[in-house]
């Protein structure tokens, strides 16, 4: 399902393709998440991401199933807190706003705007992060907050413990350039 779902995204950014157009599939998103006097963090290394700056469109995603935070009962709960099963991926979908100068090597301020979804909600979103050509690619790191209640994901608690509902997300990902022969 994840292979159909990139073909599908790259074949509809990327026809026809462009040469400033980057892939990867192997990027890494991490999520902070606190409790009173504990803070725990997941993460997963399949966050598949395509930009295409020809047309300057963004669009990540990540199947949520592959979070782990290094406790499997507090996976398995995490997972039924956003119900992985019926809303298995998180998506973002936008425009890249600001310019990127592939012939300067040092990380640039970027701005996305667009539609984040999860749990079968979605928001319109700004996020900010940098964005550094680099001998291999398109190196890009960004972080935000996510509010939980935004996308109708009730927060998990422990008796009276409830975790907070703002969510740190951070994102860093190699996008490689992307050609037909792929």
């Amino acid at each position: 399902m994840k292979k159909l779902f990139t073909l599908l995204i790259a074949l509809v950014l990327f026809s026809p393709l462009q040469a400033q157009s980057f892939f990867a599939e192997d990027g890494e998103a991490v999520f902070i998440s606190k409790v009173p006097l504990h803070t725990f963090e997941g993460s997963s290394q399949n966050l598949v991401g395509l930009i295409n700056l020809d047309e300057n469109i963004l669009d990540f995603y990540l199947d949520l199933e592959t979070l782990d935070t290094g406790n499997g009962k507090r996976d398995r709960d995490m997972k039924l807190t956003l119900e992985t099963e019926e809303f298995p991926f998180a998506e973002f979908y936008g425009t890249l706003v600001s310019p990127v100068d592939l012939n300067n090597s040092e990380p640039q301020p970027a701005l996305a705007k667009g539609t984040f979804k999860i749990h079968g909600e979605q928001q319109e979103v700004e996020i900010e992060g940098t964005l550094q050509p680099t001998s291999e690619g398109l190196l890009l790191k960004a972080n935000w907050i996510l509010n939980l209640n935004d996308y109708d994901i009730e927060p998990p608690s422990l008796l009276i413990i409830k975790v907070d509902e703002n969510q740190e997300i951070n994102i860093e990902i190699l996008l490689k350039p992307y050609s037909e022969d792929q």
